[in-house]
């Protein structure tokens, strides 16, 4: 039964997420501030975590950056605010969905089994895999370049997993979009782009004849590696 860590200040808000993730055989963990959040985060080792931004004391916000300076656990915000540039905010600091409310605890119930499915996808295949001087390890969720880890943001390294697991395979954005960030994703296609770039230059010291990220004009990218 896998531990959910749902951190929100409204006690009838939380009391029905706790209720729909039960039903759903989900072990629930409350925490109603953000210190609290913090506490719960380290005690007990959630699989997912759904947080709120605005909290008493600490605010979501800095949860998050708390949560992804130590973890790669998933995270879905909860907010009243429904601006694209606060989802794209959070996107951006490493959550991977976003939810606004009112929303159907159904919907978030399916959203959390969504992420979950996208964050054990890669770990239930190869587990480490040897590009060359680049070696990926995909149950621990690390990349290490002649011996060195690298340095991605959470976001980065789900998309560089995601084309080392179906590497010399071409993917549009679009279905990079859907696969990485969610198919409830609102923003727009330039996030791949972006994360390509940031990717491209983190392995900018691994060899060309090796393998190297391609981009299909008019198509996406993919992973081309030579074994």
């Amino acid at each position: 039964m896998k531990n959910i860590l749902v951190v929100e200040d409204e006690l009838p808000i939380s009391r029905v997420l706790k209720a729909y993730l039960e039903k759903h055989h989900f072990q629930v963990v409350q925490a109603f501030t953000g210190d609290e959040a913090q506490q719960k985060f380290d005690t007990c080792n959630p699989a997912l975590v759904l947080l709120d931004v605005m909290l008493p004391g600490r605010s979501g916000w800095s949860i998050l950056e708390y949560i992804r300076a130590k973890s790669s656990c998933p995270v879905i915000m909860l907010t009243a605010l429904g601006q694209i540039d606060n989802k794209l905010a959070g996107l951006h600091q490493g959550a991977d969905d976003y939810i606004t409310k009112p929303f159907i605890a159904d919907e978030v119930v399916a959203r959390v089994q969504a992420v979950l499915r996208r964050s054990t996808q890669i770990m239930e295949g190869e587990h480490v895999t040897q590009f060359g001087s680049l070696k990926v390890d995909f149950k621990a969720r690390t990349v290490m370049l002649h011996g060195i880890e690298i340095s991605f943001t959470p976001k980065d390294l789900s998309l560089f997993l995601f084309l080392a697991q179906y590497r010399n395979q071409a993917f549009t954005r679009e279905q990079l979009l859907d696969q990485v960030w969610g198919m409830d994703y609102e923003g727009s296609d330039r996030a791949v782009d972006l994360a390509i770039k940031r990717i491209r230059r983190a392995l900018e010291h691994w060899p060309a004849a090796e393998g190297e990220i391609r981009t299909y004009r008019g198509l996406g990218y993919k992973l081309s590696v030579y074994e």
